[in-house]
């Protein structure tokens, strides 16, 4: 009765995020990498968007869906990388539980935008190779917007309890968090309550969103493979299975770190660091990488990003 009585009766005020398991002492010399790569994904996203909004015959569903993915991007990186920064280089370990469950909050909120920007890219690729008649009418400027809206509000209102239900819980005894960010599981870990709910809705919210997309997205390209496979000539196969293979890497790589973090976290008592490391660069790594794989792969992009740099002028003059 009387530890019930303490453990409702006080209220930690802070949560102190420790960073990487196991290396406390030169986790700063992770700082310049990942600052590095902070740096890469917030220059290449903003160059995507403004080359983007700046170029007309960029003006289609395919590139303004890019365009959202990389200010997504750009806001899951600008969520925790600030914070581990000041961690790793001003020792900044404290954040008030508010400022936590925020950031649990905008976490949540981004990565599930991401996986609903992919699935919204599935849909365009799927319309534009099976049904290639129909897409000027049915993949639009409205259709995009329409579908951008409805992910927003799906992930900001679906998203609202994970950190609603983590401000219910006690947190009476420990306040110490073996991680660089605040993250549902390891914030929740420390309360001194029951913690079932939070659990509960963690695992239904992987499902109804995660799962649902990652099925849509596997049906979208069952559905386009099937398609292209009944092409006669090897050329357009070729042609067809170009014009998503950028999307496809960009998806195939996004589902598996999940899956792999997630299997990270069930071994994560044997090697702490492994889960808490692969998460970090489960967010920072993404959103470096989407825009060069796109560079690389869409020429009409890579033309634009020569003329808003001002070499493309400088190229034809020579």
């Amino acid at each position: 009765m009387d530890s019930a009585t303490n453990s409702s009766g006080f209220q930690v005020s802070e949560f102190v995020l420790l960073g990487l398991p196991g290396i406390h002492e030169w986790q700063h010399w992770l700082s310049l990498p990942l600052a590095l790569l902070y740096l890469l994904a917030l220059g290449a996203n903003l160059l995507i968007v403004i080359t983007i909004h700046h170029e007309l015959n960029l003006h289609q569903p395919m590139y303004q869906l890019l365009s959202v993915l990389a200010v997504v991007d750009i806001g899951l990186a600008t969520t925790i990388m600030p914070r581990i920064l000041a961690i790793f280089w001003f020792d900044a370990k404290a954040v008030s539980l508010p400022e936590c469950f925020a950031q649990i909050y905008a976490v949540h909120c981004f990565t599930t935008m991401e996986s609903g920007v992919f699935l919204c890219m599935a849909v365009d690729r799927y319309v534009a190779i099976c049904h290639p008649l129909r897409y000027p009418s049915v993949v639009t400027g409205v259709f995009v917007v329409k579908a951008v809206v409805f992910m927003v509000l799906r992930n900001v209102l679906l998203t609202i309890p994970v950190p609603v239900l983590a401000a219910q819980r006690c947190y009476c005894s420990k306040n110490e968090i073996e991680h660089c960010m605040c993250s549902n599981p390891g914030v929740t870990g420390l309360a001194c309550d029951d913690i079932t709910i939070n659990r509960f809705y963690q695992l239904a919210l992987a499902w109804v969103i995660g799962g649902s997309d990652m099925a849509l997205v596997f049906i979208s390209y069952v559905l386009i493979f099937r398609s292209v496979l009944r092409l006669n000539s090897a050329e357009a196969i070729v042609k067809a299975l170009s014009t998503c293979s950028s999307h496809l890497i960009l998806i195939f790589f996004f589902y598996t770190t999940i899956v792999v973090v997630s299997i990270a976290q069930l071994a994560g008592k044997a090697v702490p660091i492994f889960p808490v490391l692969l998460n970090v660069l489960n967010i920072v790594i993404p959103p470096a990488l989407n825009p060069m794989v796109y560079a690389l792969r869409t020429h009409e992009l890579r033309v634009g990003f020569q003329r808003v740099l001002g070499l493309h002028e400088n190229v034809f003059q020579k």
